[in-house]
């Protein structure tokens, strides 16, 4: 769920400049093809291609279209889900949740120590590590009152781990030979943001879909608790939380598609837009991700959003093969 991109959506270096008619043209003629000819990991690829050698004509819109989209595109997978195995992934991921992301907020803080990282800079990254990614960053970020310097940095740090989540997850599990319920569940804890989960799940099988979805956006939930928390640390009593309210719509996709049997015949069609919705949500994301994110960033932070996610990966990894 990238949301909150606005502060480091800032115009970079582009290798060819054109005018502003053929820029636009460039751009709105690769992002509609983009869903015949790529899939969501490559159309991330294909939007910072273009972005980066063209220009993003588009940006100041980029966060909103990519939030609006994500949020329609998981509504729609949901009319491909089915209540009873999504309930029972649920409850098999709701432990590995809880110990995820106890831990890799306290090892977080640790490594914001270690490294001398800005304490909300570094609290926004453990967030989105441990939750949702850019959506817990957007979520936390007014509740410490973090300036934009800050949530851009976090958000950066998690944009890059993203992009490479999208292509390193499924070729080692095909390398480890992870069963689709191991991989979904895997993918659902140790990636960031909702839209990478289902890039690199839908790479990997229909049951890896539902599984990491399902499992992804009962996490998601967990903004509100610590959001809670993190209030109380902070000492913010005027602090909002954002409240995934999409869920819910999910929720009840998934209801209609198990028990509404006038859905069986328009369901795969949703299906199919859904991820046709997903690809272009990618390719958005990459066209949003420029040489700034990378010079904002720095090598601490980045450094510990690596650490983490290098924590959070091979300990759910190591813990759904050998202590299921």
């Amino acid at each position: 769920m990238e949301t909150h991109q606005k502060g480091i959506q800032k115009e970079s270096f582009i290798f060819f400049k054109v005018e502003a008619p053929l820029q636009q043209l460039i751009f709105v003629v690769l992002l509609l093809l983009s869903p015949i000819f790529a899939s969501p990991p490559i159309a991330l690829v294909f939007g910072l291609i273009v972005a980066n050698f063209f220009g993003h004509p588009f940006l100041e819109l980029n966060h909103k279209a990519t939030n609006y989209l994500l949020q329609f595109s998981v509504v729609g997978l949901g009319f491909g889900m089915n209540v009873h195995i999504a309930v029972a992934a649920g409850k098999e991921g709701f432990l590995f949740t809880i110990i995820s992301i106890v831990s890799t907020l306290i090892l977080g803080t640790f490594l914001g120590k270690w490294f001398k990282t800005d304490k909300k800079t570094s609290h926004l990254i453990s967030c989105g590590t441990a939750i949702c990614g850019g959506s817990a960053i957007a979520a936390i970020a007014p509740v410490i009152k973090s300036n934009e310097k800050q949530t851009s940095i976090a958000l950066g740090v998690i944009f890059i781990l993203n992009s490479a989540a999208l292509f390193l997850f499924p070729a080692v599990g095909h390398w480890l030979d992870l069963t689709q319920k191991e991989f979904g569940l895997w993918c659902a804890i140790a990636i960031h943001d909702t839209s990478s989960v289902v890039g690199a799940a839908s790479r990997f099988g229909p049951e890896a879909l539902q599984i990491a979805t399902t499992v992804k956006l009962a996490r998601a939930l967990w903004i509100i608790p610590i959001a809670l928390i993190t209030a109380f640390i902070f000492k913010n009593k005027s602090g909002k939380i954002k409240i995934p309210y999409f869920i819910g719509l999910f929720i009840l996709a998934m209801i209609a598609n198990t028990y509404l049997p006038q859905m069986e015949s328009v369901a795969p069609q949703l299906v199919s837009v859904a991820k046709i919705g997903l690809t272009v949500t990618l390719f958005l994301i990459g066209a949003g991700l420029n040489i700034n994110i990378l010079k904002s960033v720095g090598l601490k932070p980045l450094a510990q959003g690596i650490l983490l996610w290098t924590f959070i990966a091979i300990a759910t990894l190591i813990s759904i093969i050998y202590l299921k």
